[in-house]
């Protein structure tokens, strides 16, 4: 769905609140090992959301390399330009399917969990080879199938008992709507990337100190907010789903698995 790729302002402050320090945060270094060399000069990262790589990189690549940070919404990048990165960052609103960058321009391009996002991976994926210079790396992260990710698990599955004539998938459909191995190696090699990707699964723990956290960060701080508006009360679709939470994992400190692909591929 087209909505599915927008976070307004509002979305974007429950997102960095909420959604980033409950499910990103633990994949950012993960993100950085990936790509921390010395002769690394430019980086880009698309779909950049509200900064939590932007800040890992910036804290922890050196200081010789720079970096531009996109993403598609501006809402997003207003909310990473306002939390603020340990050096300079050149923030850019782009849309990944139609970078606004040279050939050859860049050493490394990252994205955090927004390959989920692209209406076309192959067209965003063959821009990301476009920008990239030969022997540049592509490295992005997708999440694995809901099943292995307990929390949004949860929540949608408590969302469609509430609504069971239409109930909202923007979870299943989109974040965790991309994660088989083959489909991601064909569309890569589909947008010119000669070489197989390394694909790694990497396992983390979610963990809040209430079932009300990850209630509010799935159903405010994501595009699944506007599915639950166009169905009924985002209050009480935010208590069912915090009950439902607690009946899972406790009504104090929850902790859940989460589980995602990280992808890597040289440009050759």
């Amino acid at each position: 769905m087209a909505t599915d790729s927008v976070f307004t302002g509002e979305v974007a402050k429950f997102y960095e609140t909420y959604m980033v320090p409950l499910i990103f945060e633990p994949y950012a270094p993960v993100m950085v090992r990936q790509v921390r060399s010395p002769e690394i000069s430019e980086v880009l990262e698309i779909a950049a959301g509200t900064g939590v790589l932007t800040r890992a990189l910036a804290d922890r690549l050196h200081e010789r390399a720079s970096i531009v940070a996109t993403d598609l919404n501006q809402a997003m990048l207003d909310q990473a330009a306002a939390i603020g990165t340990a050096r300079p960052v050149r923030w850019r609103q782009a849309d990944a399917m139609r970078l606004p960058f040279a050939d050859a321009s860049f050493d490394v391009v990252l994205c955090q969990f927004g390959a989920m996002f692209f209406p076309d991976k192959v067209i965003a994926f063959a821009e990301a080879r476009r920008v990239l210079r030969p022997g540049g790396q592509f490295v992005f992260s997708t999440w694995d199938s809901i099943a292995e990710n307990e929390f949004a698990d949860t929540v949608t599955t408590a969302l469609g008992e509430m609504f069971p004539a239409d109930p909202p998938r923007f979870l299943a459909r989109t974040p965790h709507g991309y994660h088989e191995p083959a489909a991601i190696t064909a569309d890569l090699v589909a947008a010119g990337f000669g070489t197989p990707p390394r694909i790694s699964t990497v396992t983390a723990r979610s963990r809040a100190h209430s079932p009300h956290i990850p209630a509010i960060a799935y159903c405010h701080g994501t595009p699944l907010r506007d599915e639950i508006e166009a169905r009924g009360d985002l209050d009480a679709a935010t208590a069912v789903a915090e009950q439902a939470l607690a009946q899972q994992f406790g009504s104090g400190a929850v902790d859940g698995k989460i589980q995602a692909h990280i992808v890597t591929v040289v440009n050759r």
